[in-house]
């Protein structure tokens, strides 16, 4: 699961008191591709795009995200940048967790981080996945059949 009901009752709970409501305007930008996160968050209402930054072009955007979903996870590795940018596409709602208090709590409880890194761990793989796929789709050649 993707969504933050993938953490037992106790370990949503212990993240969830942690956070706070912040509101994004439609076109604000969470990040940019390259920053060092500081926070992270989970879509409550609307719409972020997740893109990267293409030499003399616009940014393309990879992913669009909605409600209960994870918008940055490089925060988890510190001090790994953030791989793309986000963009609110529409005015957003969303829960925002300090990413330093975040890995504070993780590195107190190890059964807690755990569960928080296996949770980051299966929305990380699902992205790979998903820009895989869309890799595939992008430079698949019309009638070619992959080998297998």
């Amino acid at each position: 699961m993707r969504t933050l009901n993938a953490l037992s009752a106790e370990h949503r709970g212990r993240l969830l008191h942690s956070a706070r409501e912040v509101s994004f305007e439609q076109g604000a930008r969470l990040f940019e591709e390259g920053e060092i996160p500081a926070a992270f968050w989970i879509i409550r209402t609307g719409l972020v795009t997740l893109d990267i930054r293409i030499p003399g072009r616009r940014p393309r955007v990879i992913e669009s995200l909605a409600h209960g979903e994870l918008v940055g996870w490089s925060w988890m590795f510190p001090p790994s940048p953030c791989r793309t940018g986000a963009e609110a596409m529409t005015p957003v709602r969303a829960l925002e967790f300090d990413a330093a208090e975040a890995r504070r709590l993780c590195e107190a409880d190890p059964w807690f981080g755990h569960a928080v890194s296996g949770w980051v761990g299966s929305v990380l793989a699902h992205r790979l996945q998903a820009s895989r796929a869309r890799l595939l789709d992008l430079y698949a050649s019309p009638g070619v059949t992959a080998p297998r």
